[in-house]
């Protein structure tokens, strides 16, 4: 079995580098080609019940029953897709039976793969499409039939094979596969290496070296739960060593690891589906993305030296710190492919897809290049193996919640959602972010971030945008929060992960990673309200968001942990809190208050230090 899935994914890798490379087949039949590595590798590796360990051989008939089930359909599609591009009348009774064979196909693979979540919110939606006028009267429309619903979703551009699996289908799995290059390679050992050397001897150093790893590592990797398993195997056990209590080690990595998925230059699967849904060019979002992800970083950085200072936890030895000097001699191949990716997106601005196939060229290149380093027959195989895996799930979770979104584009629900949500609110913009901000939460609670982007792109994101939120803005607010529900409890995945490489409960590493990481539930907020702090507006606009988000992030990161030189007070630390929040609107009035207050803090934490370095001087013997 590992032989044969080997080979499927050296076809699926070879597919996909020769259409980026000569170009993509008419979007059906490169939509389906792909959803039938996905569907057939997937049944493959997974059996009704639990994930076949590696080197597990033997198939049931149940895994081969379904890869049938899916992959007929999907054949018929990929040799019939000019037909049905045409096609004007009717579904036939075959093309009704493929496309319910399809959907039933894909609702258990997102079982196998992703929970019962997935399968559970299509067959409401498709309950909804058949039985509309059954519904309360704002959710109303005209019943359709079940065949009408099927092939809607199964034989069109609107469903399964909408923008979301297109996505996936040509450049998100050459980035996946990039990540993959470098991971096998070593790249995250390099990264970890780097942040050691610098950030591993300061106070409270090895969790400064989970936040700037987990920073570099993420935003090529895209997963924070995989961000989390890749340097967390380092970093926790390092920041337990040294005095932190497990829950907090494990919760600085999975916060740390969470932001990686915002942080440019690929900012994960879901950034090049804003692109494709606001009509923006990528280099621009990963542009507008990339000051809130500092801001999202200097945050959780705060939070980790105030925590240090209040503990007294001191950072690495000098003499464990790793010399860096041998390392690049190593590796220094790994550091060129980012910065080539860099170029080709943001100053080039080349195609994601055009960026992603030469960034493996350069990667392989180099690879190959370095005799320092060579590459051997096994790492070849590593690098098609997680390339493909590592697009499975992502790819089931396109087309399995494309059909929610084929039902609301079907029925309308999705316009008069956001209506609703309009109506709710009052007018009242706060309201409504604060409602998207719970929506955001719940539903990547129990999504795949790509997925909970997808269903809020056509429900909430137009809902803010009538309102009069910038329409970048209201896409990245709803994608941050996606983000963040990895460590919101009650479902916190990277947390729970992370516990258990700390060796603690999931719900102390969990509340702790919220704690931890709630400073930067500001960031939103403030872009929503000031579309400055992504780089839309004049130098002088850009210039005061940052600022008043830099302060703003300070103030509230002190005011949670209630320390900033010594211990605060309950009214020291309302008045933070109150610096923070007024910081929030681009108004100067609220400003202006803002860094007053937090001028004033500041003015009392300098006499503070000065009070307890002579308090400290006194007690000292002379």
């Amino acid at each position: 079995l590992y032989i044969v899935t080997t080979l499927l994914c050296a076809l699926w890798v070879a597919f996909q580098l020769y259409t980026a490379s000569v170009g993509v087949l008419p979007a059906l039949a490169q939509r389906s080609i792909h959803l039938v590595f996905a569907l057939t590798i997937l049944f493959l590796l997974y059996p009704f019940k639990g994930k076949r360990e590696e080197g597990e051989e033997g198939m049931s008939f149940e895994q081969m029953a379904f890869i049938v089930i899916g992959a007929v359909p999907l054949f018929y599609i990929a040799w019939n897709y000019l037909a049905l591009w045409e096609q004007t009348g009717d579904a036939s009774q075959m093309q009704v039976i493929f496309s319910f064979m399809l959907i039933f196909a894909l609702m258990e693979a997102a079982r196998r793969t992703i929970g019962y979540a997935i399968p559970l919110i299509i067959l409401f939606f498709i309950i909804y499409a058949r039985f509309g006028e059954s519904f309360p009267e704002f959710m109303q429309h005209r019943n359709y039939s079940f065949a009408e619903i099927v092939s809607y979703q199964a034989l069109s551009m609107q469903g399964v094979f909408g923008i979301a699996l297109g996505v996936v289908a040509t450049f998100v799995f050459l980035f996946v596969l990039y990540a993959a290059v470098l991971n096998v390679s070593g790249a995250g050992e390099v990264f970890i290496a780097i942040a050691t050397r610098y950030f591993g001897g300061v106070r409270g150093g090895p969790a400064k070296v989970a936040v700037v790893a987990s920073g570099l590592f993420g935003s090529i990797s895209g997963s924070a739960v995989a961000n989390v398993a890749g340097t967390g195997t380092f970093t926790i056990p390092l920041m337990k060593r040294l005095g932190y209590k497990p829950a907090f080690a494990g919760a600085v990595e999975a916060v740390a690891s969470s932001g990686g998925q915002f942080m440019p230059p690929l900012m994960g699967a879901s950034a090049f589906l804003i692109a494709e849904v606001t009509s923006t060019p990528f280099w621009q979002i990963a542009a507008a993305a990339a000051v809130p992800a500092i801001m999202y970083y200097f945050a959780v950085f705060v939070m980790v030296d105030l925590e240090a200072a209040k503990h007294n936890i001191k950072g690495v030895d000098k003499s464990e710190l790793p010399s860096i000097g041998p390392i690049v001699k190593k590796n220094w191949h790994l550091l060129i492919s980012p910065i080539f990716l860099v170029f080709f997106l943001l100053v080039l601005h080349w195609s994601p897809m055009k960026s992603g196939l030469w960034t493996i060229i350069v990667t392989l290149v180099t690879m190959f290049a370095n005799p320092k380093s060579p590459v051997t027959l096994q790492q070849g195989i590593q690098i098609v193996r997680q390339g493909a895996l590592g697009t499975v799930e992502v790819s089931v979770a396109c087309a399995s919640v494309g059909i929610v979104v084929g039902i609301m584009a079907q029925t309308g629900l999705g316009y008069q959602l956001s209506s609703i949500l309009v109506g709710f609110s009052q007018g009242s913009l706060i309201a409504l972010l604060l409602l998207t901000m719970i929506a955001s939460l719940i539903l990547g609670m129990g999504l795949p971030t790509v997925a909970a982007y997808l269903v809020l792109s056509v429900t909430v994101a137009p809902a803010l945008v009538a309102i009069g939120v910038n329409q970048l803005a209201a896409h990245l607010f709803i994608f941050y929060f996606g983000i963040i529900s990895a460590i919101t409890p009650p479902v916190a995945l990277a947390s729970f992960v992370a516990a258990g490489i700390a060796q603690e409960k999931v719900w102390p590493t969990s509340v702790a990673a919220f704690r931890l990481g709630i400073s930067a539930f500001i960031l939103p907020f403030m872009f929503a309200y000031n579309p400055a702090l992504i780089l839309q507006g004049s130098g002088s606009e850009i210039a005061m968001a940052v600022i008043s988000a830099t302060v703003a992030v300070f103030a509230l990161s002190a005011g949670i942990s209630r320390f900033l030189v010594t211990r605060l007070d309950i009214v020291r630390t309302l008045i933070l809190l109150t610096s923070a929040a007024l910081l929030i609107e681009a108004n100067w009035m609220t400003d202006l208050i803002g860094f007053g207050l937090f001028g004033l803090m500041v003015l009392d934490r300098i006499r503070a230090k000065r009070m307890l370095a002579r308090s400290t001087s006194l007690t000292q013997p002379s």
